[in-house]
């Protein structure tokens, strides 16, 4: 039994390798070090990602003929019509998809300035104009009724009334 402590003294006389202390400060340097980065957007989740946005805002809000649109129980079909010869191009902009452009085109197929697009929208009021080459905000003389454009000058907004196509 001497012989086991004589080497457990001798054992205990011997610097260790590696302190207690020397391992506890490596593991608190280890944990407090900045986490590597993880990107978030790489091109192929970024290329899927616009992908899927593209075909969605395509589904949503490409004009297409009434016959092929399907709204739900609280939406209608809207159509937009407007006399413009000679015009580029002509898009719808209003409340229902926050005054922005390039999301709703109208087409002139038979080339006679008259341009049409229909789109499922939420029933109820929306307030909107038509933007004719990028650049002349028109009012729709056909609308019927008109609200202030809020900004003064006298302008307006054309309002359009949405009933749900499911009637109950």
């Amino acid at each position: 039994m001497t012989d086991r402590l004589d080497d457990a003294i001798e054992l205990l006389k011997t610097p260790p390798a590696l302190s207690v202390e020397s391992r506890v400060m490596a593991e608190v340097r280890r944990m407090s070090a900045p986490a590597p980065r993880r990107r978030l957007f790489t091109w192929p989740r970024l290329a899927t990602g616009l992908a899927l946005a593209a075909g969605l805002a395509a589904m949503l809000l490409i004009p297409r003929s009434p016959q092929t649109l399907t709204p739900g129980d609280a939406e209608g079909i809207a159509q937009f019509v407007g006399q413009f010869p000679g015009a580029r191009s002509v898009e719808v902009v209003g409340s229902f998809n926050n005054w922005s452009r390039g999301l709703l085109h109208l087409r002139d197929e038979n080339h006679d300035g008259i341009w049409r697009a229909a789109a499922v929208l939420p029933a109820g009021q929306h307030e909107y104009m038509f933007v004719v080459d990028g650049e002349r905000w028109v009012t729709d003389p056909l609308a019927g009724r008109f609200v202030d454009d809020g900004f003064g000058g006298g302008r307006e907004n054309s309002v359009l009334i949405v009933r749900p196509a499911v009637q109950r």
